[in-house]
């Protein structure tokens, strides 16, 4: 394990109980579009990489398919097993990483707001194309960020303030190449908006700046993918651009 992916385990070992009540990884409609996106045959078997506490899981498990969750947190993986322990054998999960998995072939794989974690999407990418079959499908759902290159910067430097895991974030066309330059075909994109509250996004970091520098940051700019919008009661409305990118491995 790399030291980055130390630090990821031991942030997200952190972060769990937090992460999993959060509005943006639970919101049921986001989980029905990203299910109804993937557009997987009946009883599809489907790698879930960086599963978390297999709520993306849950959402598949629910809709007659079969999942096999992998995640370098432990206790991301505990509560997994936990929240899908009622769909019995249709539901493994493990711990490590999609680059050193063996188990496959599956007929899809998913990341869902994995890719701003990873130091190489492509690789990232390319070993889950490694595990699905031919005609498999591999889906990619992550936050995205501005092209325009100061304000993608401005965005990279508040995250990074916010999460010392984050690598960084893609524009959706760099996402569309990472899959492009992995080999799939027949790509397609959706872009979805999505807002945050900056509070609860910001208490389940692991920040390296303290918070209410941050928040001054946030209010200094503005990008494509992270527009800050202040409200009456005080808080702060961070409006965010989701991107969901389904690709198809050649046939051999």
């Amino acid at each position: 394990m790399s030291d980055h992916d130390r630090e990821l385990s031991r942030a997200f070992d952190g972060q769990a109980e937090q992460f999993e009540r959060a509005p943006v990884q639970t919101d049921p409609a986001a989980l029905g579009a990203l299910v109804a996106f993937a557009a997987l045959p009946p009883g599809a078997r489907l790698l879930d990489a960086g599963c978390g506490p297999g709520i993306v899981a849950e959402a598949f498990l629910a809709g007659g398919h079969s999942v096999h969750g992998v995640d370098l947190s432990p206790e991301m993986v505990r509560r997994a097993r936990q929240r899908c322990e009622g769909f019995g054998e249709h539901a493994r999960f493990e711990v490590g990483s999609v680059l050193d998995l063996r188990a496959g072939p599956f007929e899809a794989a998913v990341s869902r707001l994995v890719v701003h974690h990873v130091e190489d999407p492509l690789a990232f990418v390319r070993a889950q194309v490694a595990l699905v079959a031919p005609r498999g499908v591999v889906i990619v759902s992550d936050h995205t960020t501005d092209p325009e290159p100061e304000r993608a910067r401005w965005h990279h430097e508040i995250e990074r303030a916010r999460d010392r895991t984050h690598v960084r974030t893609l524009t959706a066309g760099e996402l569309v190449d990472v899959l492009a330059r992995a080999g799939l075909e027949e790509l397609r994109l959706l872009e979805e908006p999505f807002e945050l509250d900056f509070d609860e996004w910001f208490d389940r970091g692991t920040p390296t700046l303290p918070k209410d520098e941050v928040r001054r940051r946030v209010l200094a700019g503005r990008a494509r993918g992270f527009e800050p919008v202040p409200r009456d009661d005080g808080g702060i409305t961070l409006r965010c651009v989701r991107a969901l990118v389904r690709g198809v491995r050649p046939a051999a």
